[in-house]
């Protein structure tokens, strides 16, 4: 576990100005050709608009300003967990990257040769991303490189779509036998290791069920018709070391026996102890699990999804340029504004309004958001349409065929119906609490109505009545909008944030992670996010013919005032001394006359 108080003892904060020009530019050995090809790549654009911008400042409490041995360059260091994220790399690779690739050096604005400067150990890159997991600066880092890039590019962020993408983390898929016998495995290890003379209490044959190589990897070859009885034997027995610790208050203080419980309680269904039975406990059958039981000891976070299997979900929000012109589109930055990632059992009609919260918090809010289904609830585009946001989304759950609904009788503005499909308008109309309305029409027009084995009236006494309420008008409404032109037109859009998601996968491999933990591939999936908008802010640049940081770098110090002396009176005066000769006053060189 990292050690914050450690930081601030023993280490001294060394940062450096990244936004000052150097006197002498120390990439001039590269030539220019090799400059400009750093200048137009993601290097430059890190260095120009990423670095500067990171929140080294938010490190600052952690370490001393005059104790201790200086830390690595901050912004460097930060910088190196990004582009670690950037090209999928372990920490070895990020340290080879880190210490001999110049594009790196280029863009963490490393000029030195010296191994201060361009090496960076294994372990002060764990720790660092250590610190910046457990601070939750991983939130802050894609924040702050959002609203950087959002404003130098000029990034319009009225029109969003949002959906989710599976991730899973770095465990092994287990059957119900595996969660079982993997969880009693590990508590019994936990137990020898902690509180030995315990563990010497337990019977051998149990130990020896669980605890050699040969019989662990048995239950993984228990053949599909005794499944059912090995499943049996290993809940009895998981329950049989619950009951045996619960009041031994060492021992329930282990993670691992907590684990024991959570598996209990998700898996089985305990009976009590009444009169002469002894307590006993039963299998639950499949579908009574719930989906966010465990599924791997080794990452409790990890939930599952019928959809998509265990692991978890990134909940993500782009911009996007709904022009056919392929030159706009490849001219407009399609900028990743928000990610959360939760377990995967969780539903994405949960995940919009706190999406909408946090990209307003930064000013980043849409005004038109494209969703499927899942996120487009009643409620949701209700509370959405109250913070400004049009929700555009078809409504849940498909209408009967050959029926007339809600949406095909005519209403008032304020959702009341006014007249039915065939113009009848009604002879009562009655509001009820919560929006509940009632309305009655004569008996006269519905007997011989041409629609009347479609229409949702029902007969009544003296009339024919129809009951519904508002909620239900307006998803009626909504699903009666998916066929207009205009909405099919809008919605086009929504299925380009896939080829983002498949974009990530290829570029960072954000769906297969090597860690484990929520917080964890929380950090992972945000940086790689980071990466994407880089990569992207890269070819949108190149697109538009800007300058990069080449012509910058010449604007500094006395560079910049040899650069203005050349450009405004030395070239002026060559070009007046070749048009023009002393005698004459005739062109000399026809040819820089046309120029």
């Amino acid at each position: 576990m990292l050690n914050i108080d450690y930081l601030k003892v023993k280490a001294m904060i060394h940062t450096r100005d990244h936004q000052t020009p150097y006197l002498f530019d120390p990439w001039d050995y590269l030539g220019p050709k090799r400059k400009m090809l750093l200048s137009e790549s993601w290097a430059g654009l890190f260095r120009e608009h990423i670095l500067p911008a990171l929140p080294v400042h938010k490190l600052a409490r952690f370490f001393t300003e005059d104790f201790g041995r200086p830390t690595k360059e901050l912004y460097a260091s930060l910088g190196s967990l990004i582009l670690q994220q950037m090209h999928d790399l372990t920490d070895e690779e990020t340290v080879s990257q880190f210490s001999f690739n110049i594009q790196w050096h280029y863009a963490l604005d490393i000029p030195g040769e010296s191994d201060e400067s361009k090496y960076l150990s294994p372990k002060t890159l764990w720790k660092l991303r250590h610190l910046v997991t457990k601070e939750k600066l991983d939130v802050e880092l894609f924040n702050q490189t959002t609203e950087t890039l959002a404003k130098a590019f000029h990034v319009d962020t009225t029109k969003q779509r949002l959906d989710s993408v599976h991730i899973r983390s770095n465990m092994r898929r287990l059957g119900r036998i595996g969660i079982f016998s993997q969880s009693i495995h590990t508590f019994l290890i936990n137990l020898k290791r902690r509180h030995s003379e315990i563990f010497e209490t337990i019977e051998k044959e149990l130990v020896d069920r669980y605890l050699t190589e040969k019989a662990m990897s048995c239950f993984s070859l228990v053949k599909p018709s005794e499944s059912g009885k090995t499943l049996e034997m290993v809940a009895r027995d998981l329950f049989a070391l619950v009951r045996r610790f619960r009041d031994h208050e060492e021992v329930k203080s282990l993670h691992s026996y907590n684990t024991l419980l959570r598996v209990l309680k998700d898996q089985c269904c305990v009976t009590e102890e009444k009169d002469d039975q002894p307590a006993g406990v039963e299998v639950k059958s499949p579908k009574e699990v719930s989906s966010a039981s465990l599924q791997n000891p080794s990452d409790p976070d990890a939930g599952y999804s019928g959809h998509k299997g265990q692991g978890y979900q990134a909940q993500v929000m782009e911009t996007y340029c709904d022009s056919d012109d392929e030159s706009l589109r490849a001219k407009t930055l399609n900028l990743i504004t928000h990610v959360e990632v939760e377990s995967a059992c969780i539903g994405d009609v949960h995940a919009l309004i706190p999406a909408l919260d946090s990209t307003k918090e930064r000013e980043l809010a849409p005004t038109e958001l494209l969703a499927d289904s899942l996120y487009g609830s009643d409620d949701n585009c209700e509370r959405a349409q109250e913070m400004g946001v049009e929700v555009i989304s078809p409504a849940m759950g498909t209408p009967k065929a050959n029926t007339l609904n809600l949406s095909d009788f005519q209403q008032s503005e304020t959702g009341v119906i006014t007249a039915c499909p065939q113009g009848h308008a009604p002879v009562k109309t009655r509001s009820g609490k919560k929006q509940k309305h009632g309305v009655a029409f004569s008996s006269e027009h519905c007997n011989v109505c041409p629609c009347k084995g479609q229409c949702p009236v029902k007969a009544g006494k003296k009339n024919h009545y129809l009951h519904y309420d508002i909620k239900a008008m307006r998803i009626a409404n909504r699903r009666a909008m998916e066929y207009s032109p205009e909405f099919k037109e809008k919605y086009r859009w929504r299925s380009g944030i896939e080829a983002t998601f498949s974009e990530m996968d290829k570029k960072t491999g954000v769906k297969r992670l090597r860690v484990r933990g929520l917080s964890a591939v929380a950090y992972f999936a945000r940086l790689k996010a980071i990466a994407v908008n880089i990569f992207r802010a890269t070819a949108v640049r190149k697109a538009l013919g800007l300058p990069g940081e080449v012509l910058a770098a010449a604007k500094s110090g006395i560079r910049y005032i040899i650069f203005v002396f050349k450009e405004q009176f030395l070239k002026p005066m060559r070009l007046l001394a070749n048009i023009f000769t002393p005698a004459t006053d005739q062109p000399r060189y026809e040819l820089k006359i046309a120029a």
